[in-house]
């Protein structure tokens, strides 16, 4: 599968009817990375690669597409970056070796996208080809940062198409860029995972916003202290979860689950100032991975994106300009909520409390076993990093077949 297609250097019209919001997005995303919390700010001194790894895997990897068998998703890219982040470079080519069968050469091309044509080409999966090389052109001409901002507000509204894992990859090309070297490999990972995104764009269906009730069936109860003398506070992302009704027909796939969504409860970041966004965004990550816990049963695999989908949003969030901080916490809720209702079982189910497990030793069962799921849960269960979230990822390698898609 070796990969002819050669990156253009300039794609004029890009550049001529973006430069003004590119200009203005590099100096938001600077100011950003100035002044944000220790968390996002730690993600931009961390070392780089020093193996060489995850450049030579990703190289093996870009001449296949997203997708294999008209639907099935491509987690390779997501996988060896997870490994690689946690210490596993070793394990990088032989897993890509037992990995192969599931990949299929990226399609023949049809037609360019262009500023004039993007809009039609969005969402078609025949497209994928044509997108990807759309940001391979988009990338090669300015800064990847620039063509992430202009171009995250257009996608973040098909959020949930792909099964969440356009954006999933997004987030793992990001922190890769961030945090080491901006190596060619890791700029056309980017570009390949935002066509990824643009060919399988798919909105939601239109949704009633449903305020969570104190004590709905099958949560828990609000704590006092979610009233305050101003009013009731925040509503908990747990209890926002637990407050989502299952869809009534789980018998097929996915998008056949995520028609039938007709109300979710209200849950974002409205009016909220950058970093209490981001805290926002962070508590719903940990909401969803200790979910799984009690409701990973349901179906183990889906049911990681819960978590990994708004994951992916936050770790994309030092690199975006401060001001689409806040709308990526609705669009993140919504991916999280939607993938909740599609999958949850009809009752939780108790887990052993007990010690926290060992953090390497969660992902060390996690790339032992070999599954990418698997392998991404865990990864983001680390982010977490309270006892609960590794005991939800020792218990994902547990539930996950190895043989799982």
């Amino acid at each position: 599968m070796d990969d002819t297609r050669t990156p253009e250097t300039t794609e004029k019209a890009d550049t001529t009817t973006t430069a003004a919001t590119a200009a203005t997005a590099t100096a938001d995303t600077e100011n950003a990375t100035a002044t944000q919390g220790p968390s996002l700010a730690a993600t931009a001194t961390a070392a780089p690669d020093p193996t060489g790894v995850l450049d030579e895997a990703l190289e093996r990897l870009h001449a296949a597409g997203p997708e294999r068998e008209g639907w099935l998703s491509n987690h390779a890219p997501m996988a060896v970056e997870a490994l690689v982040r946690n210490g596993h470079a070793p394990r990088v080519h032989r897993w890509l070796d037992g990995y192969r069968a599931k990949l299929e050469d990226m399609p023949a091309p049809r037609e360019r996208v262009t500023p004039d044509n993007w809009r039609e080409a969005l969402g078609d999966p025949a497209r994928i080809a044509d997108w990807a090389g759309h940001f391979e052109r988009a990338t090669a001409a300015r800064p990847w940062r620039e063509v992430l901002a202009e171009w995250w507000p257009r996608l973040l509204p098909g959020i949930a198409g792909g099964a969440t894992h356009p954006v999933i990859r997004v987030g793992h090309a990001v922190r890769t860029l961030l945090t080491g070297e901006e190596t060619a490999p890791r700029v056309t990972e980017l570009a390949h995972a935002l066509g990824y995104w643009a060919a399988r764009h798919q909105p939601l269906p239109p949704l009633a916003l449903l305020d969570p009730a104190p004590r709905a069936p099958g949560t828990h109860a609000r704590p006092a202290s979610s009233i305050t003398p101003d009013g009731p506070a925040p509503v908990p992302a747990w209890a926002a979860l637990d407050a989502v009704a299952a869809v009534p027909d789980q018998s097929a796939g996915i998008r056949h689950r995520l028609a039938q969504l007709t109300a979710l409860p209200r849950w974002d970041a409205d009016g909220a100032d950058p970093e209490t966004a981001r805290a926002r965004l962070t508590e719903l990550v940990a909401a969803a991975t200790h979910r799984y816990a009690t409701h990973g049963h349901g179906e183990p695999v889906m049911l990681v994106h819960a978590a990994t989908a708004p994951n992916a949003v936050l770790r994309a969030l030092p690199a975006l300009p401060r001001s689409l901080w806040a709308p990526s916490v609705g669009a993140a809720w919504a991916a999280s909520a939607a993938v909740t209702a599609a999958y949850t079982p009809a009752k939780p189910a108790p887990y052993a409390a007990g010690a926290a497990p060992d953090p390497g030793e969660v992902f060390e069962r996690a790339a032992a076993h070999g599954d990418d799921h698997a392998i991404k849960f865990a990864d983001t269960a680390l982010d977490v990093g309270d006892p609960l979230a590794l005991t939800a990822a020792a218990l994902a390698v547990d539930l996950i077949d190895r043989d799982a898609a």
